[in-house]
């Protein structure tokens, strides 16, 4: 299985298994419905008034018909009373619709984006529960898309497709009887038509939907574009590689484009072709009717009156043909929702997992290999180390040699694949993630900010803290005293990621967030190594008054910043190759050895 499939759920099936792909359209039908559930009293409401506004467009033309066919034929004085009262009921009826029509558009537009609000909390959650190894292939802008464009089209067919079929079905029927009751030959003639426009529209959907599903990933593409180049601005700007960026997005919105034209060439054809056939009912009841007079079975003012009436029934036809954009851009978006949720988080608590709320700080590695994938090689290769409550632990190694990844798979986020790691002599994979990740802080070189104020920041380490516990863990990270120099305070914008802040006065937030978090496991991943010296010595020192009576795993760029630590791990492609004090594996004149004076310049 390719890394691009890694927690995709795949059912085995044969592929001319028919009933298969039944109880999957079926299901996936049921969950679309089943988003109406909680808004069954909206949706009847906007039906009812989608089929009163219906009802209303078939009874005036009755009541015209009435008026031209009898009304006009009564003594004067009398017909023009009459005229007046039914204008007057058409008057209410027009009013009537209008009110139906706005329900429909307002309430119904409401119903829809609430439904959309829904899934878009779904999708939202579904993101946080999947695991790394799915974001590690993909883009954040294709992710995006899903929540936004997709949802929107969703929206619209929750509103319109259910609406639109009942009123045009309504007036479909309603005109075929009121046709029928001028002339059945003519209504039967014009009704013949049918069967052929629905075997046209069948074919030319399957191809619009086939391409308006490309058309969803192509925007996504754009999207995932878009939101790569605005993020790194900075690097562009500093590069002067504005055109090139330039040129990498016209790329791809010209195969947006292309993909466009492949759209737009089938519902040109769906829409001419069905344009044409409307046309041809026309032409086919004046034809039928020129023979049926010149045969005398009907007469001239029938063929008038069916001609006058036959609007009736194309109007709802016309409807189901605009529909039917809608329709397909909403089944295009939502099949590609049910292709993320559909995916299942690699890693998840298991049914029977535990809560744990004493941790020490005991980690052991029982034998651990790890590698990404099947198709990738080990990056660790049977591991076994054991780390007690309050030690401080540095990892050391070339780069690639699996320093991170050993201290990704304490917290879970990826699953080991063989051996074991258990905290406090529990597995970590029979404890329940969020309790893992509760009593683990991390610190890491890429310090992710995020756009609004420090003290939202620092807090995000554990919500519900009060303010001076914020202060409180802010000073321990030696981030107080420029914080009150800045012009708010802590109330002070940091901008998107942090912007506004030097690498070192980010940093020391992350520490501040970690101290507020206060968890018994840290760890450091070269928590210092993009800082200048006089960074490097505050946020060492915020390190070490953090890591204080706490299990502790440095990863070391900077070798000298590791000298002290209790115990040195040196990590190379076939394990843990040296473990000691500095001065221990200095005296062994090994790996660490060689490592320690080429970064020293020894």
């Amino acid at each position: 299985m390719s890394s691009k499939n890694k927690g995709f759920t795949s059912i085995p099936t044969d592929p001319f298994d028919v009933s298969y792909d039944a109880k999957r359209d079926m299901g996936k039908w049921q969950r679309f419905f089943s988003y109406y559930k909680p808004y069954k009293g909206l949706f009847f409401a906007d039906m009812f008034f989608a089929i009163m506004g219906a009802a209303v467009t078939l009874v005036i033309p009755l009541i015209i018909r009435y008026i031209t066919g009898t009304v006009i034929f009564y003594e004067a004085n009398e017909a023009l009373r009459t005229i007046l009262k039914l204008a007057l009921l058409m008057v209410g009826l027009v009013l009537l619709e209008a009110y139906c029509n706005f329900f429909i558009a307002y309430q119904g537009h409401i119903m829809g984006a609430k439904m959309e609000y829904d899934m878009r909390n779904e999708i939202f959650a579904h993101y946080q529960r999947l695991s790394f190894n799915f974001f590690d292939d993909q883009k954040v802008g294709q992710l995006m898309s899903r929540v936004t464009n997709d949802l929107f089209e969703i929206s619209e067919l929750f509103h319109h497709g259910p609406e639109d079929i009942v009123i045009s079905i309504i007036k479909f029927i309603g005109s075929f009887v009121i046709l029928a009751s001028i002339n059945i030959r003519l209504t039967l003639v014009a009704f013949a038509i049918i069967p052929f426009m629905f075997a046209y529209a069948y074919f030319f959907n399957k191809k619009m939907k086939a391409a308006f599903k490309r058309n969803r990933a192509k925007i996504a593409d754009i999207n995932a574009t878009i939101e790569d180049n605005l993020s790194g601005i900075r690097v562009v700007k500093s590069f002067a590689n504005e055109d090139a960026e330039m040129e990498k997005f016209r790329d791809g919105n010209s195969r947006f484009v292309e993909t466009k034209k492949s759209s737009y060439l089938y519902m040109g054809g769906f829409h001419s072709g069905l344009g044409a056939f409307m046309t041809l009912i026309n032409i086919i009841v004046i034809v039928a009717g020129a023979v049926f007079i010149t045969k005398g079975i009907v007469d001239v003012t029938v063929l008038i009156t069916f001609l006058l009436y036959v609007n009736n029934f194309t109007e709802p036809v016309k409807k189901l043909i605009n529909f039917t954009e809608t329709f397909q851009n909403g089944v295009s978006g939502y099949e590609r929702f049910l292709e993320i949720m559909s995916i299942e988080p690699a890693i998840k608590d298991k049914e029977n997992a535990v809560e744990k709320n004493d941790f020490k700080g005991d980690v052991t590695f029982n034998d651990v290999s790890f590698r990404y994938n099947d198709k990738n090689d080990y990056v660790l290769n049977h591991v076994s180390l054991d780390v007690k409550a309050g030690e401080y632990v540095a990892l050391v190694g070339s780069s690639g040699a699996g320093k991170t990844t050993l201290c990704s798979l304490i917290p879970r986020f990826y699953d080991v694949t063989d051996g074991s790691i258990c905290v406090d002599g529990v597995d970590v994979r029979n404890l329940k993630l969020k309790c893992l990740r509760n009593n683990i802080g991390i610190v890491q070189q890429d310090v992710y900010l995020f756009a609004g104020s420090i003290i939202e920041n620092i807090r995000y380490g554990r919500p519900d803290a009060t303010d001076e516990e914020v202060y409180e863990a802010a000073k321990k990270a030696n981030a107080h005293e420029f914080i009150m120099g800045l012009p708010e305070g802590y109330d002070t914008d940091i901008g998107q990621r942090g912007i506004k802040l030097s690498g070192g006065q980010k940093q020391r937030l992350s520490i501040a967030r970690v101290f507020l978090k206060n968890p018994p496991i840290l760890i450091f991943d070269e928590a210092t190594s993009a800082l200048d010296n006089e960074s490097e010595k505050v946020v060492q020192e915020s390190l070490e008054t953090l890591a204080a009576n706490r299990t502790t795993f440095v990863i070391a760029h900077r070798l000298s910043t590791i000298r002290n630590a209790e115990r040195i791990l040196v990590l190379t492609e076939d394990g843990i190759a040296e473990s000691g004090t500095h001065k221990e594996l200095m005296e062994k004149r090994g790996v660490y050895y060689n490592l320690y004076n080429i970064a020293t310049g020894a």
